[in-house]
């Protein structure tokens, strides 16, 4: 068993955690108890720091707002992290033609912002997400051409798509410079197990 004092640290990091996570993804506590599965009143508890939650209150809690554990029970950070270039995972795609860079450096429950980056001609197919999936493309730089379901879309510098991201979807370059562009995907809820 921890010692008392450990155990009060834990308790305090969690609820500053808790209370910091919840409160940047614009929830309120009962939306969180129905997030979770855990109630509110727990969650009131947890956030003053006077609880001594399960591990699958936790695990709840983890999933819901997307962190793992140790994001929960550790320190809490500070509001500003700074991550250098290349610290965020980057994928290559087409061959090495496209690279997406991730812009989320931390999880934020069905959401995804990508930077990405394509050579002359390059193109890439886009992967169809869950039904009610929204996705939002803006051109940076150059010029990006984006096919839904068949349906041409040329997009120039501060251009934005919106589109039905469960629909089959592909990126393209025509241009002869590098072409930069961001999407971000709104996932659908996932339809709850039961």
């Amino acid at each position: 068993m921890g010692h008392p004092a450990e155990l009060e640290t834990l308790a305090d990091n969690l609820g500053a955690n808790l209370r910091r996570a919840r409160q940047q993804r614009g929830l309120t506590q009962q939306q969180l108890a129905k997030l979770s599965g855990v109630p509110r009143s727990t969650l009131a508890n947890l956030e003053a720091g006077g609880a001594n939650p399960t591990l699958a209150v936790l695990a709840n809690l983890s999933g819901a707002l997307g962190l793992s554990l140790e994001e929960l029970l550790g320190a809490p950070r500070v509001r500003c992290q700074l991550y250098p270039r290349g610290a965020l995972p980057i994928r290559k795609r087409a061959r090495g033609a496209v690279q997406v860079h991730k812009l989320l450096p931390h999880a934020i429950p069905a959401m995804e912002i990508d930077r990405v980056e394509l050579q002359p001609a390059a193109r890439m197919v886009g992967v169809p997400h869950q039904p009610g999936t929204q996705e939002y493309l803006t051109c940076e730089r150059g010029t990006l051409v984006l096919t839904v379901e068949g349906e041409r879309f040329e997009l120039g510098p501060g251009d934005v798509a919106a589109f039905p991201g469960d629909q089959a979807h592909g990126y393209h370059n025509p241009g002869r410079a590098v072409a930069v562009g961001f999407s971000v995907v709104v996932l659908a809820p996932r339809a709850p197990r039961g």
